[in-house]
């Protein structure tokens, strides 16, 4: 009979070194976004990194390799994040205002957090040289959107819906990045819904009268 080769547990050493191995990477990530956010993308070289989150070089090699694969550390972290949020919101039953409103304030926290917006500016600085997974990346983004329009406006165009979406609440995270305080967008959101109820209140009522 063939004995049977039992593989010992995890020590409890070695999940504390993965432990500490998670919370090191999470460190990197979250002061590259930081740097990049509070300094802008041309301030985030691996030097001041390094300095930033208090490791050495060898660290940030042993966990993502180079600078360029840091950055892309980011840019999946933040649209990972992003899919996810877009992928939850609920659009109620009810008046149009409120579907409309439901998905504009549920999506906003997605695109205006730390890390979805460095994965932005990342993206804008490297549009030149991006590679292929960046772009898939903004592919899938896209098609969340458009299952979002589709949710909201299942009879009428989602897509152009969605990306007026996604247009005005990018366009408000660039005032948050460049503010030294922090951005209060509540009304332009709230006139965001507004026109977008009325657009889509318009196009129902001119549907049905064809």
């Amino acid at each position: 009979m063939t004995a049977v080769v039992r593989r010992p547990a995890p020590t409890r050493r070695a999940e504390n070194r993965q432990r500490r191995g998670d919370d090191t990477r999470a460190v990197i990530i979250a002061e590259t976004v930081a740097c990049i956010l509070e300094e802008g993308f041309g301030a985030a070289s691996a030097k001041h990194i390094t300095e930033r989150a208090n490791v050495s070089w060898g660290v940030i090699q042993y966990h993502f390799g180079d600078r360029d694969q840091l950055l892309m550390a980011v840019v999946d972290e933040g649209f990972a994040g992003l899919q996810r949020a877009l992928a939850h919101v609920h659009v109620p039953n009810g008046a149009l205002r409120e579907r409309v409103s439901a998905v504009v304030e549920a999506a906003w926290p997605a695109f205006s957090n730390p890390t979805s917006m460095a994965a932005q500016e990342i993206l804008v600085a490297t549009r030149v040289t991006r590679g292929k997974k960046l772009n898939r990346h903004l592919v899938d983004v896209n098609e969340g959107l458009n299952a979002l329009g589709a949710k909201l406006v299942p009879d009428q165009d989602g897509s152009a819906v969605a990306d007026v979406i996604w247009a005005c609440l990018r366009g408000l995270t660039v005032p948050q990045m460049v503010s030294a305080g922090r951005y209060d967008s509540t009304r332009q959101r709230q006139t965001l819904i507004d026109m977008l109820t009325l657009y889509l209140s318009a196009e129902s009522l001119f549907d049905r009268r064809r």
